[in-house]
């Protein structure tokens, strides 16, 4: 079996994208923007191809952004930013004594984790480097999960440069800083 990291560097980056517009199908309508699993596979394809922006992409921007927001808002109301939450294990999150507190919190954690960093790659791919910062957080952290293989499939393709080799991600790190 591939391993996953190689599944996402040659998987179509139009069905990469696909994916992740499906995945925000809900919180993107939180925010007043519906699309269609037909939309989502129109959008990649533009994504993809480099199409001139759309208002409909402009509308999905800007909702992803806010659920973006959401989930950092989540992650705040306990100490935490998004770079800080991913060096922070449970067991250093106060609030719980019971399982099921525990357990309530590591899955409220873990989601807002997965939507910022699944949400600032897709939104970098839409565009937007706003949250690039993010995206290379998410790599240099765990560079095995799937976030950060989505991450850096989009962050060498927005920035043009090859995701390959020592220093592409130091390259990589001086493009978000342009922009």
């Amino acid at each position: 079996m591939r391993d996953r990291g190689q599944t996402l560097a040659n998987a179509p980056l139009e069905d990469l994208l696909t994916i992740l517009l499906r995945q925000f199908k809900r919180p993107l309508a939180s925010h007043g923007v519906t699309i269609t699993d037909a939309d989502a596979a129109q959008i990649a394809a533009e994504v993809a191809a480099r199409q001139p922006d759309t208002p409909q992409r402009a509308a999905i921007r800007q909702a992803l952004a806010a659920a973006i927001a959401e989930s950092e808002a989540v992650l705040a109301g306990r100490g935490l930013t998004f770079e800080r939450a991913l060096a922070t294990t449970m067991d250093a999150i106060p609030g719980w004594e019971t399982t099921e507190e525990f357990l309530e919190i590591a899955t409220e954690k873990a989601n807002a984790e997965v939507r910022i960093a699944a949400g600032a790659a897709l939104l970098l791919a839409l565009g937007d480097a706003r949250h690039a910062h993010t995206v290379i957080a998410q790599i240099e952290h765990a560079p095995a999960e799937t976030e950060a293989h989505l991450g850096r499939r989009i962050l060498s393709w927005a920035s043009g440069i090859e995701g390959k080799g020592e220093d592409w991600l130091d390259k990589a790190k001086a493009w978000a800083e342009t922009r």
